[in-house]
């Protein structure tokens, strides 16, 4: 359904057409001084360049911006005769024939003014604004309508390595790309979120050489083994120059096909992902497909040849590449390496491969990469050749939605008080830890068994690591502090969880009272928690439009803090008047519909109880 914001920004785009002005200028925003109203139009401030020549036109002097803004008012008087008329010089409300499917809204305005040289401020009348909310409530989607149109839309994020433990560098891209993938799916995409491992680079030749070097190549390797074996591998491999071509060599025979490192890759890749799916699992992440460069090598050979015949693919200095470099570039943009010098393939020319089989597999519309915001030039590079060699059609997206890093106290990336690198899986149990604690300091879970304890406990950790990494924009560093991010109060997901499980209960004893919602009744107490229930289409559609969790969080959090209010200064179960009392439980069933599909959006569970 049409958000309140567009269907005030209808009726004002019609004024403003009606004037000969750009129906676009009529666009209705939430007001940035609600002292003054609730809504307000700056288009008449902005119409200056279409009033000069409608006016050169009709060989007339050009209004200014307070003339333009007064007649908008006055067309919106005419459509809506039983406005209130508090605006000076707006005398004529007879009705205009050419808009009289507004006039069917009844009174939308309580007040129309003018502010400074222009500024249109709108306020709705409580009727409209409650038959508003009952279009809300009753709509399964609370308002947010669906993209018409089928796409699908693949999203590339999590990216762990084969055999290399995962750690905290790995919780911000999966976090904001499964809460886009739930974002997107929400707005009616197909969405194929894929992990894309990695299962090709040096270390899969590191932890093969270490298997050799200890005898134990063809024997299976536990997850346990496998997180003692590649950390001696690797730093094996940065001491000694033969230890790294021994390694190296074995990464190109076990790329080439070698039967028996094809085998011993295959055993601990399986444990590796076992291990990382127990990690997901915890997280509440989600992925469809479980590939990695590997599925897309035999793509390779096939790619070059093809940009090779088009003259894309091109020698230097001994190695094979695509020149990206585009007049207008304000900065070094060097070209795409397919093969080096020595025939060994890079990132780059695996993530093209990989662009080849997502498109024939799955003719995506969009192709979404979650990856540190420090991989922008390889994507750069890597869109561009892709562009370039007719790899993706230019009506099919590809974005690089990046992000910045998770940094510890010290403003650098995280580390333990050790200096090493912290496990996700460490990190996860630390924040069930914290939780736990947290539970028994707020006396809250106290009358439950271990086990649902423990779950609302897991629940409350996940709710923190999330929100707190979602709630920044995604581009931005933000500093963990797991002792401020599990707190039931401020700005957290405890404490939106906490809000969420409170007006469950208070809907809960009203069942349990015989009390139900009924019919929106608003008045001045109710206002505010109305108006803003009345946003969160707009706020999606902003967060899809930019790929910006943090814009959900922004109205979960206003949310739950407008609620607060609106539970201190209103009775609810006591209040006397039937009709109100019921008013008021429907808000706070619209409420609670609205702050659980919120924190769905952004992959955190509701308990049903604290």
């Amino acid at each position: 359904m049409t958000s309140l914001a567009e269907k005030l920004t209808e009726m004002t785009g019609a004024a403003f057409a009606a004037l000969d002005l750009p129906v676009e200028l009529g666009r209705v925003a939430l007001s940035d001084r609600p002292d003054l109203a609730q809504f307000q139009c700056n288009g008449a401030m902005a119409a200056k360049q279409s009033e000069a020549l409608f006016a050169s036109k009709k060989g007339q002097k050009p209004r200014n911006p307070r003339e333009i803004a007064q007649s908008v008012v006055d067309h919106l008087q005419k459509c809506h005769p039983e406005t209130p008329q508090d605006v000076e010089g707006s005398k004529d409300t007879r009705p205009d024939p050419s808009a009289q499917a507004l006039q069917d809204d009844g009174g939308v305005f309580a007040k129309l003014d003018i502010a400074g040289p222009g500024f249109i401020n709108l306020d709705v009348t409580d009727d409209y604004l409650a038959a508003h909310l009952s279009g809300i409530a009753a709509d399964e989607r609370l308002g947010v309508d669906k993209i018409v149109k089928e796409e699908t839309v693949v999203l590339d994020y999590g990216g762990p390595n084969i055999a290399k433990p995962m750690h905290v560098a790995h919780l911000r891209s999966s976090v904001i790309g499964d809460s886009l993938r739930r974002i997107c799916g929400f707005a009616g995409y197909k969405t194929i979120g894929d992990v894309h491992l990695g299962d090709w680079g040096l270390q899969m030749g590191q932890v093969i050489s270490e298997l050799e070097e200890r005898g134990m190549l063809g024997q299976s390797v536990t997850l346990e083994q496998l997180e003692e074996i590649y950390p001696a591998a690797s730093k094996a491999c940065k001491e000694d120059e033969a230890r790294m071509e021994k390694a190296q060599l074995a990464t190109r025979k076990f790329q080439d096909g070698d039967p028996a490192y094809q085998k011993a890759a295959q055993q601990f890749a399986e444990v590796s992902i076992e291990g990382m799916k127990k990690n997901f699992d915890a997280l509440g992440v989600h992925f469809d497909l479980w590939e990695g460069e590997a599925s897309a090598h035999g793509r390779i050979a096939p790619m070059v040849e093809d940009l090779k015949t088009k003259g894309f693919a091109i020698e230097s200095e001994g190695a094979l590449v695509v020149e990206v470099e585009e007049e207008g570039d304000n900065k070094e943009m060097p070209p795409l390496i397919l093969y080096k010098s020595d025939g060994g393939v890079m990132y780059g020319t695996t993530d093209l491969a990989t662009l080849v089989e997502r498109m024939e597999s799955y003719t995506p519309g969009k192709i979404i990469y979650v990856v540190d915001q420090r991989q922008s030039l390889h994507f750069e590079q890597v869109f561009r050749a892709a562009r370039k060699g007719g790899i993706v059609p230019e009506n099919t997206e590809i974005t690089h939605a990046g992000f910045g890093t998770m940094n510890g106290p010290d403003g650098k990336p995280f580390k333990t008080r050790e200096g090493g690198v912290m496990k996700l899986e460490d990190l996860i149990t630390m924040g069930v830890e914290k939780a736990g604690a947290r539970l028994e300091e707020a006396d809250l879970a106290q009358d439950m068994d271990e086990g649902e304890r423990a779950d609302i406990a897991h629940k409350v950790a996940i709710a923190a690591l999330k929100f707190a990494d979602l709630q920044n924009n995604r581009i931005a560093d933000y500093m963990f502090d797991i002792d401020r991010m599990i707190s039931f109060e401020g700005k957290t997901g405890p404490y939106l969880l906490y809000q969420a499980v409170r007006i469950n209960s208070l809907l809960r004893k009203a069942g349990a009272q015989g009390l139900k919602p009924g019919d929106f009744v608003v008045e001045d107490a109710d206002r505010s928690l109305a108006l803003l229930l009345t946003e969160l289409p707009d706020v999606f559609a902003g967060a899809l439009r930019g790929y910006t969790p943090h814009l959900l969080c922004d109205y979960a959090y206003r949310l739950a803090q407008e609620f607060s209010s609106f539970y201190a200064a209103c009775h609810i179960l006591s209040e006397e008047d039937e009709a109100l009392r019921a008013s008021r439980l429907a808000l706070c069933a619209l409420t609670h519909a609205q702050l659980t599909l919120v924190l769905d959006l952004l992959g955190i569970k509701v308990p049903e109880r604290m």
